[in-house]
């Protein structure tokens, strides 16, 4: 299949992916939804998970903390609060967050800990383990 899409991924702080790719899974907040060529225009936000790139049949993982994501035109862009190619992942890195994470969580009685942030780690740092034991 001729890569038809343009897609783009960016987060807070840099350009993660531009490229003419083939296909994008999202994870959606009702399930994943695939982006082929001649879309119908969408706007809609996406839930933590796992970004899939098919291009000339290589398939490419980026995890991911939610966003949104706009097609238009053969165009896609991806507005990722946060978005890392697996390969990049350090996976000792993201169980020590996790542990971080379940210790805070842990500690919910006292008043200085903000348990939705401590949940929030916890979930990200769980999405980029799963992803890179399930994907690499």
């Amino acid at each position: 299949m001729a890569e038809d899409i343009k897609l783009e991924i960016i987060t807070p702080e840099k350009s993660v992916l531009k490229d003419q790719v083939d296909a994008i899974t999202i994870p959606g907040s009702l399930g994943s939804f695939q982006i082929l060529k001649n879309h119908a225009p969408l706007i809609s936000n996406f839930e933590i998970g796992v970004i899939k790139v098919k291009k000339n049949g290589d398939i490419s993982h980026f995890t991911t903390s939610g966003g949104t994501v706009e097609v238009n035109n053969n165009s896609v862009l991806v507005l990722a609060d946060s978005a890392e190619n697996i390969n990049d992942i350090d996976l000792n890195r993201a169980e020590q967050a996790q542990k971080r994470a379940e210790e805070r969580l842990s500690q919910k009685q006292k008043d200085d800990i903000d348990e939705a942030r401590a949940q929030a780690a916890l979930q990200r740092a769980l999405n980029r383990i799963n992803a890179s034991k399930k994907y690499l």
